[in-house]
């Protein structure tokens, strides 16, 4: 049967049809969305709970743990993780890849509603939850600054305008503000002034929220008319708050401004963020997992002139950060090596045929192959990205394989004298099975992939069925649209016919008698025929197979040079595949490599207890420094507990880098330039970080890759953990080395004498009270604004609060009316305490984060790095890499897996479609020179065997075998018609020798520009290209060799089994032929 037929036979049919599919791929490309990676978030939730001057320890154990308690009991949850620092929790929830984060918020709804009734009933505020990851980086800065109006009217309109209006976008999940400066009255008392006046810290706290009324005064009902009631009781200023009254001494008032000083200030005077060494208010947008990157910039975008005609002129709205840009700028990238590749195929093509008809012929399979993959991609909601892109780049050297290895059959006939109809019907059918098996087989490549889980799975699914859709377009066409052109537009041109070497002269050069004894069938004759004239079968074919120039005769002299010394082409072939399991041992191994997006983010850390200007110093000096690099364009600095943030001795610190064609430094060269600039100020650690395209693990730390120890000791885990920091500074691969440990923090520990204060009339509430109302910022009352709710803000004036000694002028007024002086019923010292408690499914945790050094792979640290610990931690500890870190340790096993799994796959398609046990064996012998050049290529290159370099091993093994298909098939058809397998074998090389290096060309120009890694985002990819080209330039020069050898082996096997089954068969009837008859008997006369 002849499927390719009635598509010759039927031209406008068949043209009709390609211009269908291109029509519907055209419009689908127009429609599909444009995007860094494919959607691989883990849904993730972040709870954020808030209680006011709580220590870290009571934010812990009254606020976390009874949230974390409901939380853990929600189906699909992957991991729980919490910080407490002052007066703030952060749970972070990240489920199961399958879970749908809107059913996961409801339950995290629930469980929150659930956990209240345990919360403190100081708390405020319900915990709020977001769909969220806090360690994702923003999508979009936006900074507000103004040389003309305060801080805190930029904030108004940053605040209430554009982060309220940016947060109902679709697909944004969190509008966090850094460097707020909110709006509040903040009232300062005078602690000397309130013990001279006898008054209780405690009476003013009350005086204050009863001078500042808003509640509902009522109606007047007349008999006409119906009158509201309104008062002054509301105040909005500092001006009006100055003339309360605390207290009655000696008959005569005590106004607010006789004890304190009253300001029109902040809420929060220790948050502050600078752009380009400028206050400014910074948003940073984060989006939902599994949101469209770029679909939410541009519509965030949009937004902008509205907001810029609505707030004042004097405010300016700059965007710092588009993290689109950088993936439109990847994308377009990966679309020119697109188009190059298919330049570089087709030039390819013209060289090997030198001729324009035929050349144009499998050129129009590659547009239609690929248009028609847009169709199918935006059927299955795929996007434009990266991933996507590079499939389809790769596919350009696959899906004119199939056209030229049926342009060449034609061809083939065409020389034989047949018409070009006749030609294209003869040489389709002959190679119609040929085309069939390399296509199924290189889809059978992919099918592992489709059914793998986790991250890798979610994330090469996308380009595992991108790349299938277009190899299975791709045979389509070659059997449809290119053997219908050639029967109507081919041109024939003849060649000088130089013979090449025949089996004839191969038979003289082997020695029969010794060299291929062991080759021999069972009677010890070997498997070399001759026809009756003389001949070998394999010079009776005609065509091409016995034409060809310099390249083709010298491939037929080595190829007798290596069947003839077939020992030592067996021996090459086992030394590589020893070579191979070597080198996968020994090559750098690492995860997903960072692209270069035009960022770098920077966390600093001080001393335990450093003071809020000490801090702004310290930051401003930084930010300074990074400022001045040459391929830096904009610098946002930020310092206090807010946003991101946690806690008051770290800061941010933001660097976008000038576009990549203008400087000349990628962003790893640009941070180990910083490094030691931003390392000379004493008191102050910098870590920088080159943010990666796929945050995996919910963790906020300060470097790249994460190691978590758990431990129901608490002590013991505050003991193992800085020794263990303390050994992997000492390893010479790791660098940045920190921890979450925050256990130093100067504090205060304030002893009650519960009796003599019980004596005294003093409860124990009244002294905390008292204490946060001094040193809380505590909120004593609000103003009831027109746009906003706003604070007022009640402590001790600056000067004392860096005093203890105004403990001792602290007082309370006590049940029986006394004043009662702190100092009386209660005893100070200072200590040391922690500044921040973690928690990991619920165990009190430390992370330890560090970054890898320039040259070093994950695989050369992540042993030593458990040897340590397992050295170091008490047996009640338990450790765990996060993050990417643990990413890549369930890769190394998976990906293993994947590579057997798809050579196991393909081994049964090409079973099934040869019936035999033993060909796709022979057909799979290129793999280990394959997978040898890829390897040595990459350590050559100094790049990891990272996963992108997996993958493109694994299309090594469908793309390298197809050269074997090509052997063999044509092999087995000469044996059907009484060759011997070497003049089979020795022909099908011959035959088969110009659409194998055309076929490889093609391949290899095709992944040429991924492998030369230029343009945005390329050095994520380069190691695949790196790989494949690695592979198919090794695995060409010697498959060549080793295949046909191996055939022969084979064929000699299995001619030995058919003998031996012969022999089997012959003495069973000999056997049975011996053995004695029974006797006749003879009936009785």
């Amino acid at each position: 049967m002849n499927i390719t037929q009635p598509f010759i036979r039927r031209p406008v049919m068949t043209t009709l049809v390609m211009l269908a599919i291109l029509l519907f791929g055209i419009i689908s490309y127009r429609l599909l969305p444009v995007s860094d990676l494919p959607t691989v978030d883990f849904p993730t939730i972040s709870v954020t709970a808030n209680l006011p001057g709580a220590s870290p320890e009571t934010m812990a154990s009254s606020v976390a743990t009874p949230l974390e308690q409901q939380f853990s009991a929600i189906a699909g949850l992957d991991s729980m993780t919490s910080s407490s620092a002052l007066g703030s929790t952060q749970i972070t929830l990240q489920f199961s890849l399958n879970r749908q984060i809107d059913g996961a918020a409801s339950d995290v709804q629930a469980a929150i509603a659930k956990a209240s009734k345990q919360l403190p009933p100081t708390l405020t505020t319900p915990p709020q939850y977001s769909k969220v990851n806090p360690a994702d980086l923003p999508i979009l800065y936006v900074a507000l600054k103004s040389e003309v109006l305060p801080l805190s009217e930029v904030n108004k309109y940053a605040e209430n305008l554009l982060a309220q209006r940016l947060s109902t976008v679709d697909g944004v999940a969190l509008v966090s503000i850094f460097g707020t400066q909110k709006y509040a009255v903040r009232i300062e008392l005078d602690p000397q002034a309130l013990k001279t006046k006898g008054i209780g810290i405690d009476e003013v706290a009350t005086a204050i929220a009863q001078g500042n009324s808003n509640q509902a005064t009522g109606n007047i009902y007349g008999a006409e008319s119906t009158l509201t009631i309104d008062t002054n009781a509301q105040l909005s200023d500092a001006k009006g708050f100055s003339n309360i009254i605390a207290a009655y001494r000696n008959g005569a008032p005590v106004r607010l401004n006789e004890i304190a000083t009253i300001t029109d200030s902040v809420e929060n005077n220790r948050l502050a963020a600078w752009y380009n060494g400028t206050r400014g208010i910074i948003l940073a947008i984060q989006r939902q997992p599994g949101t469209n990157t770029v679909a939410v910039v541009d519509t965030l975008k949009k937004l902008l002139p509205t907001f810029r005609e609505q707030i004042p002129a004097a405010i300016d709205v700059e965007v710092l950060y588009d993290r689109s840009q950088s993936v439109r700028a990847s994308v377009e990238d990966v679309q020119f090596s697109l188009l190059l590749a298919i330049a570089l195929v087709v030039m390819v093509i013209f060289l090997f045929l030198r001729n324009f008809s035929a050349t144009l012929i499998p050129s129009v399979a590659l547009p239609i192959s690929l248009v028609a993959t847009f169709a199918v991609m935006y059927k299955l909601n795929y996007s434009l990205d990266n991933l996507s892109l590079m499939a389809l780049t790769l596919s350009v050297g696959f899906v004119v394989d199939d056209a030229v290895v049926v342009l060449e059959n034609i061809v083939r006939h065409l020389e034989m004298g047949k018409s070009r109809f006749q030609a294209a019907i003869d040489g389709s059918k002959e190679i119609g099975f040929t085309v069939l098996s390399m296509t199924i087989s290189l889809v059978a490549v992919f099918i592992p992939i489709l059914f793998m889980g986790g991250i890798i799975g979610r994330l090469f699914q996308e380009f595992a069925v991108t790349i299938s859709i277009a190899i299975l377009v791709s045979g389509f066409v070659s059997l449809s649209l290119t053997p219908m052109l050639c029967s109507r537009f081919l041109k024939h041109t003849t060649h000088s016919d130089k013979p090449v070497l025949d089996a004839n002269h191969l038979s003289e050069e082997i020695d029969n008698e010794s060299d291929l004894m062991h080759l021999s069938n069972g009677n010890g004759n070997t498997n070399v025929s001759h026809n009756n004239n003389g001949h070998s079968n394999a010079h009776s074919h005609n065509g091409h197979g016995n034409e060809g120039g310099f390249f083709q005769r010298f491939y037929a002299w080595s190829l007798q040079k290596s069947l003839k010394y077939h020992r030592v082409t067996m021996a090459i072939s086992v030394t590589i595949l020893v070579a191979t399991v070597f080198l996968f041992g020994i090559v750098p191994k690492g995860f997903i490599p960072n692209d270069d997006i035009g960022q770098i983010l920077g966390t600093t850390e001080a001393i335990q207890g450093i003071s809020f200007e000490e801090m702004v110093k310290h930051q401003a000096q930084l930010a300074e420094i990074a400022a001045k690099d040459p391929d830096v364009e904009a610098v946002y600095s930020a310092v206090g507990a807010g946003g991101t943030i946690s806690l008051p001795n770290n800061g941010r610190l933001f660097m976008r880098l000038k576009e990549r064609s203008h400087r000349s430094r990628n962003v790893d060269q640009i941070i180990q330039d910083l490094r030691p600039k931003l390392s000379k100020f004493p008191g102050i650690r910098v870590f920088l970080q080159n943010p990666p395209s796929i945050r995996l693990g919910a963790t906020i730390s300060k470097a790249l890759y994460q190691y978590t120890i758990s431990d129901t000791n608490l002590e013991g885990l505050y003991a193992s953990a800085p020794e263990l920091e303390k050994k992997l500074r000492q390893l010479d691969n790791l660098q940045d080395v920190t921890s979450d440990l925050q256990i130093k923090n100067p504090q205060v520990s304030i002893d009650i004498d519960r009796d003599r204060a019980s004596a005294l009339g003093v409860t124990a509430t009244q002294i905390e009270s008292a204490l946060a109302y001094a040193y809380s910022t505590y909120k004593v009352s609000t103003i009831y604004g027109t746009d906003n709710q706003y604070s007022v803000i009640m402590g001790l004036s600056p000067e004392y609060q860096a005093d203890l000694k105004a403990l001792e002028l602290l007082s309370v007024r006590s049940s029986n009316g006394q004043i009662i002086p702190l100092s009386t019923v209660a005893s100070f010292k200072q200590t040391v305490g922690a500044q921040s408690v973690n928690h990991l499914s619920q165990l009190p945790a430390v992370t330890i984060s560090f970054n890898l050094k320039q040259g070093i792979s994950l695989s050369d640290v992540v042993g030593k790095i458990e040897q340590l610990a397992k050295e170091t931690l008490p047996e009640t500890a338990s450790g765990k890499f996060q993050g990417t870190a643990q990413a890549f340790q369930d890769s190394q096993q998976g990906l293993g897996l994947l590579l057997v799994a798809a050579i196991f796959v393909i081994y049964i398609i090409l079973g099934i479609l040869y019936e035999s046990f033993i060909h796709p064996i022979t057909i799979l012998t290129s793999l280990p020179s394959a997978g040898f050049g890829a390897l040595i290529t990459l350590l050559i290159f100094r790049s990891e065997l990272n996963v992108y370099a997996f993958v493109g091993i694994i299309l090594l093994v469908g793309i390298v075998k197809k050269n074997g298909i090509m052997m063999v098939d044509f092999a087995i058809g000469a044996r059907k018609q009484g060759s011997t397998a070497y003049e089979a074998i020795y022909e099908a090389c011959l035959v088969r020798f110009r659409p194998i290096m055309m076929t490889t060309l093609a391949a290899l120009m095709g992944t040429l520009p991924i492998a030369l890694g230029v343009g945005s985002g390329a050095e994520s990819r380069r190691a695949l290209g790196l790989a494949v080209v690695g592979g198919l330039v090794f695995s060409q020069m010697l498959t060549l060799y080793i295949t046909p050898v191996f055939y022969i082996y084979m064929e000699a096997l299995q001619e030995r089994w058919k003998n031996r089954d012969i022999r089997s068969k012959e003495k069973s009837r000999d056997d049975q032929s011996l053995q004695p008859k029974p006797p006749v008997s003879i009936p009785p006369n």
